[in-house]
């Protein structure tokens, strides 16, 4: 297939209001868009050319092809040139000749961290079947350090489901699970409502095959009784409120299948016409306090329905949508008894609402990456905060995810070394480490890798392992195997590994002058500093005087200290552990 006929290639685009600005995209073909004649995207288009000839994507598509319907779902969000660029070549590490620091050194560093980000979400969400769905949605958003790598691999993510012929019935289920319960609701965590429907649409009939056709049925009934009046009443509106001099636009709506199925379900009820918000209007005006002055006017000409306005202007959601929101009867052409939702917005409010996050993509000015950035930075904050609330250890909080040469996901505490990443490959390439090569660049001994870092070690034919190197794994299983090997060896009478021990004297001072204990410490943490300490909710420990203690370290540094007979503690990462005494 030629490249022009993939640039032309008819659009995805989300079931949304009829009159949006958002439908005028279609009307331009993707070949004509000015971001694909700019220098370097253009260069990055060869290079994707090059690299997919001949190659397809795992869902059978021609890899090509999948980068441009990728694309094609991008420009709705109006990306920058970086990230079309990272788009374009998202695909070229997968196969051979092609590498992060190959991208960094043609496109500069930000391409090859959006690339990086986006193939490690990837890899992540495609491997990681034994984890619930929650913990999925959890990883995807620790693990993203660009948001811009987040909203490319949602856009992957619409385009995969889309096909899903290839595979089998199970496999095409468990894909669209993770559209309706992980993408979809990370898509409206960060503000996208545009690819939340996108999800929702291409996954809801294949999860819920019976439900869909039920609901299209029913759709197709109330379409047949009551025909398309929402047009006309959009027209009406419009004209009315410029009477009454507000300009403004009105777009209009049905309700999506999967929403209506959701809303469905929540309320019990098996009619359509149960649902209050099955039809729809939007009023876009420009001034916030237009939004007020419209609502007033549609209460003069429409009949409220108790309880069911909503300000979010005055009251946005955590998320950052604003809006106002109130259910009508009585429209003028709308039929008897049918509500209808109207939403009034301003345009700013409406753009912040369609594109989320995406709507900070000038990643040069300072102010809008720290926007963007600060919603993801929220997102992971509410995750610990539940997590804690609800008296759950986040066992994922203190991990990083980074890649072999052949893009394997290996998982590691943070803080972990290329040689914690040799031993947790194999304990053999552990024992014979050399040197490692982190995204192409010789690194030394105690660099600390990155979520995202591509790691090679380099080797010796047989194992020569140092002493010293005890002190620079941060997983216990590599230590253990290495301090196993240096006994088998007669390397270590040098390496002690016995506890200190504490002095006869002090230990007899405790026994003759007793005291109630009056607080924490923790002990053996290897730092000068000592650590804060704070009492676990879960078990109470101050509560039970002279009980064995437990102590975990929290991500923010702080050690909570609990029994250690609690039940939460079996769950903890060894890692995270340190001794705890009370303090006399």
């Amino acid at each position: 297939m030629s490249l022009l006929k993939l640039l032309q290639l008819s659009t995805l685009r989300p079931e949304c209001y009829h009159g949006t600005s958002m439908q005028t995209v279609k009307t331009a073909s993707a070949a004509e868009h000015p971001l694909l004649q700019r220098p370097r995207v253009r260069q990055a288009l060869e290079v994707a050319r090059q690299s997919y000839e001949g190659r397809r994507h795992w869902t059978g598509v021609p890899l090509l092809e999948h980068c441009m319907a990728v694309f094609d779902v991008l420009l709705w969000l109006k990306p920058d040139e970086d990230t079309v660029i990272a788009c374009l070549l998202h695909h070229v590490i997968d196969g051979k000749g092609q590498s992060l620091v190959d991208i960094e050194d043609r496109f500069g560093p930000p391409v090859r961290a959006i690339v990086g980000g986006e193939y490690l979400l990837h890899q992540f969400a495609t491997r990681s079947r034994r984890l619930s769905l929650e913990h999925v949605r959890q990883m995807l958003v620790r693990l993203s350090e660009d948001v811009r790598a987040m909203l490319l691999f949602l856009c992957d993510r619409v385009v995969v489901l889309e096909h899903l012929e290839e595979l089998t019935p199970r496999e095409a289920r468990y894909f669209a699970r993770l559209g309706l319960r992980v993408f979809a609701p990370l898509a409206a965590s960060l503000g996208v409502y545009s690819l939340k429907h996108l999800l929702e649409e291409r996954a809801f009939p294949i999860v819920y095959s019976t439900d869909a056709q039920r609901i299209a049925e029913q759709q197709r009934g109330v379409r047949d009784r009551y025909g398309n009046f929402l047009e006309d009443t959009a027209a009406r509106l419009q004209a009315f409120l410029r009477e009454n001099g507000i300009i403004a636009r009105v777009e209009y709506r049905e309700k999506q299948p999967y929403s209506i199925f959701t809303k469905m379900s929540r309320k019990s009820v098996s009619q359509l016409t149960a649902v209050y918000d099955l039809f729809a209007l939007r009023v876009i005006v420009e001034r916030d306090e237009d939004c007020y002055v419209v609502l007033g006017l549609l209460h003069r000409i429409g009949h409220p329905v108790p309880n069911r306005f909503k300000d979010y202007v005055a009251f946005p959601k955590p998320n950052g949508y604003r809006s106002l929101h109130t259910t009508l009867t009585g429209l003028p052409g709308v039929p008897t008894g049918i509500f209808t939702e109207v939403q009034i917005r301003t345009t700013a409010m409406h753009d912040e609402a369609e594109f989320g996050v995406a709507a900070h993509w000038n990643y040069k000015q300072g102010g809008t990456a720290q926007q963007a950035m600060q919603r993801v930075r929220l997102l992971r904050a509410a995750d610990d905060q539940e997590d804690e609330e609800d008296g759950h250890v986040q066992a994922y909080v203190d991990r990083i995810f980074v890649l072999t040469p052949k893009g394997d996901v290996v998982e590691l505490p943070e803080g972990a070394t290329p040689l914690d990443f040799a031993f947790q490959v194999h304990t053999d390439i552990g024992l014979a480490y050399r040197a490692a090569r982190v995204n192409g660049s010789i690194v030394p001994l105690n660099y600390q890798l990155e979520n995202g870092d591509v790691v090679e070690v380099l080797h010796a034919a047989k194992p020569h392992p140092s002493p010293r190197w005890l002190k620079l794994l941060r997983t216990a299983s590599a230590r253990s195997r290495l301090k196993r090997y240096l006994t088998e060896h007669s390397a270590v009478p040098a390496v002690a590994v016995a506890a200190p021990v504490a002095s006869p004297r002090k230990s007899a001072a405790r026994k003759t002058a007793p005291r109630p204990p009056s607080g924490f410490r923790a002990v053996g943490t290897g730092v000068d500093v000592p650590l804060p300490l704070k009492s676990a909710l879960c078990c109470k420990p101050q509560a039970h005087p002279g009980k064995t203690l437990a102590g975990v370290i929290a991500r923010d540094g702080v050690v909570r200290v609990h029994r250690a007979d609690c039940k939460l503690i079996r769950a903890v990462n060894p890692e995270r552990r340190v001794k705890v005494e009370w303090e006399r």
